[in-house]
């Protein structure tokens, strides 16, 4: 009995110094206290009024309409847009205070109104989403707006889980609208929820352009109700390999396209699909990492209005 109480001590021993090695690495720019602040100028036909956006990213004051060039890797669902020549702007994303007076990122989802002639002829709901990867300023269509985007990052390391900050508000839980370019405002029972992903994959390039993909890390993780204030170090451990073989896996982490579809800007300069074919081996390495921070699960245009998130924080654990 002695023997195996000393063996079991022994064990416990070599466990300890793995979880007081594992360090929390805050990603680039994963506090928020860095803004670009972009005025632009809408066309005067929509009222000519100067607006305000926000990029997270190096400290800087944009007074010009130009598309956003600086080094970060985060971009979000605020857009510059120049469709027919009409200038537009939507800011769903801001700069608030988080829960220890620092600032964090603020995620919305509300609604976008078009004014010609001071009457409202267009409403569009939008909702607020951070995410590692580029988007094509201006924006010249409405029509799919997961292709204005170069999703994801290059990105060779493993780490062990994602860990931020969050804050959660619904409410009109129970409530989803749609609100569609030139459609009508329509709503339905059902739950929108928000959605923290980072997938890790291996990307290659075939001869005709297409992107592959093999899903080789896994972290999701949907808020469905919202929360009792600020909830600290919320971790969201990384699956490698097959994630279906995880006790802890749920529907929504399936592969694409009937699970995640985003696009990527391939070596020719064109947009395509990132097409996720399968699961890496456990100890693959990946090539690309997508990081996603979402107010909604929607498809675009459809969400619960007033559905907040204010996120802070964000780390990997190695």
């Amino acid at each position: 009995m002695k023997l195996k109480l000393l063996t079991l001590a022994m064990a416990a021993l070599t466990i300890v110094p793995s979880i007081a090695n594992a360090q929390k690495k805050i990603v680039p720019y994963g506090k928020f206290e860095s803004w670009c602040v972009r005025h632009i100028k809408e066309s005067p036909i929509i009222g000519g009024n100067t607006k305000t956006i926000y990029n997270i990213g190096p400290k800087d004051t944009i007074n010009e309409n130009q598309a956003y060039k600086a080094n970060t890797p985060w971009c979000s669902s605020n857009a510059y847009a120049k469709v027919s020549g009409v200038t537009k702007t939507s800011c769903t994303v801001t700069p608030a205070k988080s829960w220890d007076g620092s600032t964090c990122a603020k995620l919305e989802t509300k609604y976008e109104t078009l004014k010609v002639a001071g009457m409202v002829n267009l409403k569009l709901l939008v909702s607020g989403c951070i995410f590692w990867g580029k988007i094509f300023e201006p924006i010249k269509t409405a029509n799919n707006p997961y292709a204005l985007m170069n999703w994801g990052i290059p990105f060779t390391e493993r780490p062990t889980a994602l860990i931020l900050d969050y804050k959660s508000e619904m409410p009109n839980k129970g409530t989803i609208t749609k609100c569609k370019p030139a459609t009508r405002v329509t709503s339905y029972a059902g739950n929108d929820s928000q959605e923290i992903i980072f997938i890790l994959q291996k990307r290659w390039e075939d001869e005709d352009g297409h992107v592959h993909a093999l899903r080789v890390g896994t972290a999701i993780r949907r808020i469905e109700n919202p929360s009792n204030g600020w909830v600290k170090n919320y971790k969201v451990p990384v699956i490698y390999g097959d994630a279906r073989k995880d006790a802890n896996y749920k529907d929504y982490m399936k592969l694409g396209p009937k699970g995640l579809t985003y696009y990527a800007k391939n070596s020719k300069g064109k947009v395509v699909k990132i097409q996720e074919e399968g699961w890496a081996e456990p100890d693959e390495t990946p090539t690309h990492a997508m990081l996603i921070i979402t107010a909604s699960v929607q498809e675009a245009f459809v969400g619960t209005v007033g559905n907040t998130m204010w996120v802070d924080n964000v780390a990997l654990e190695y």
